[in-house]
């Protein structure tokens, strides 16, 4: 299964990746943490990356795509993988069907903008070891403490409301109509994102059969 996530920000794409690739044994290749290794590790690619972030820049669609093909080269993508983060726009899927990485798959969350700014309203992540809690369906055994390590539960910038919305305006912008590109060649599936985790997930899967 090679699978690409679609949805807006805060439709639980992240979240439903992790539980996609537990249930089939595959990696989620996020290529954020694609360039961040490759720039720890000073490649060339990594470092070509690097000159981007250092000035300030947006790391070029086409490093992106060449760090993310010698990602997929790695012998736990030999049965599948489901690529987070990647491609967030129209010319970005065409220059990943260019270099041969064509998803079996485009599956799309489908959120209302009203519940996405809902939730992400209530989320709180742990600046220490990343886990995210909800106030109202994940919310930490203790208030403003993170479960995993003590820390103080923070919330992101990201989160703020009015972020919330931008984000969604750039979404509808630029990444939504990838489902018109995937649906002409034939690959997109949709799956109501409302509800509980466990229940999107068992419509995550049923779609994916």
């Amino acid at each position: 299964m090679v699978l690409i996530l679609l949805g807006a920000p805060g439709s639980g794409k992240g979240t439903q990746a992790a539980m996609i690739g537990k249930n089939l044994a595959v990696p989620v290749i996020s290529t954020g943490d694609i360039l961040r290794a490759a720039i720890r590790e000073q490649t060339d690619i990594g470092m070509k990356a690097k000159a981007f972030v250092d000035s300030g820049k947006l790391v070029p669609d086409e490093i992106v795509a060449e760090a993310l093909r010698q990602r997929l080269t790695g012998g736990d993508c030999a049965d599948g993988y489901i690529l987070d983060g990647f491609p967030r726009t129209i010319p970005q899927a065409e220059l990943l069907e260019d270099l041969g990485i064509s998803p079996e798959v485009a599956l799309s969350i489908e959120v209302p903008d009203s519940d996405i700014e809902n939730r992400m309203a209530g989320r709180r992540v742990c600046p220490a070891c990343n886990a995210v809690f909800h106030q109202r369906n994940n919310p930490p055994k203790q208030e403003g403490v993170c479960d995993s390590c003590g820390a103080a539960l923070i919330r992101r910038i990201d989160d703020e409301p009015e972020t919330v919305r931008e984000r969604l305006r750039v979404y509808h912008e630029q990444s939504e109509p990838l489902k018109g590109f995937y649906e002409r060649l034939g690959r997109l599936r949709c799956v109501v994102g409302t509800g509980g985790v466990e229940e999107i997930n068992r419509r995550v899967m049923e779609t994916l059969a």
